[in-house]
Parts: C-alpha cells; sequence; structure tokens
C-alpha cells in the first residue's frame, strides 16, 4: 500500500496538470538573475519590472538538465544579468512561479525549454 503512495506522489511531481494551468499562459520579459541547472529541473529566476516600477521576481521550471542538453542547451546559455522573454504556463497557486517552454533573448535567439508543454506552439527555431 505505501508503494502506490510513492508511485502517486511521483507521478504528481512530474505531472504538468497537477502544478500547472494550460489555460493561463504567461509571456514575461524581465532579467535573469539566477540560474539553477538542477535534476529533476532546471530553474530560473526573472526579475520582472511592473508599470509601477516594484521588481518581482519570477520562478521559472524548465527541463532536466539532460533534456536541455540534448536539445542543445547549456547552463552558459544562461548569463546572469541578460534580458529575456520567457513564455510558459502559470501554476495553479497563481503565485509567480511558472513552467516555460521557450525562452527568446534580445538578440533574437528563440529556445525551446520546455519539461512539459500541453497542445501550447513550440517555440520557432
Amino acid at each position: 500500500m505505501a508503494a502506490a503512495g510513492v508511485a502517486g506522489l511521483a507521478q504528481a511531481h512530474h505531472s504538468f496538470a497537477a502544478e500547472y494551468d494550460s489555460h493561463q499562459p504567461v509571456t514575461l520579459k524581465g532579467v535573469l538573475s539566477k540560474i539553477e541547472w538542477t535534476n529533476p529541473h532546471s530553474w530560473i529566476y526573472v526579475d520582472v519590472k511592473g508599470e509601477d516600477g516594484k521588481v518581482t521576481t519570477w520562478t521559472v521550471e524548465f527541463g532536466a538538465p539532460n533534456a536541455l542538453l540534448r536539445r542543445g542547451l547549456r547552463k552558459s546559455d544562461f548569463p546572469t544579468g541578460v534580458e529575456l522573454t520567457v513564455t510558459g504556463y502559470r501554476a495553479k497557486d497563481a503565485s509567480t512561479t511558472m513552467n516555460g517552454t521557450s525562452v527568446k533573448f534580445a538578440d533574437g535567439r528563440s529556445l525551446f525549454t520546455g519539461s512539459s508543454e500541453p497542445d501550447g506552439p513550440r517555440a520557432e527555431q
């Protein structure tokens, strides 16, 4: 019985639908303040300045480092201080957390970064 509970937790951990809302797409533009290139998912932190001038830090979940590497992405592709636009889906708890599916840099590069993507569009390569 305990194994069934653990399996359920593992599935919930890896389920996009458990944490994110595919009906709440988000696009934000800001400055990369931090990156965590760790398993099982990578995370970036993006400082977004609101209309009132207040800065809010968004936490963006990416795929696992190995999955990102298979797509040709490296940690060095995400230097802190760089301006970027992130597209993805907002957390169901309405926090400033999202599942990032693509990143566009000021130089025009677009990268697909999603660990999960419901029927949304992929970043143009």
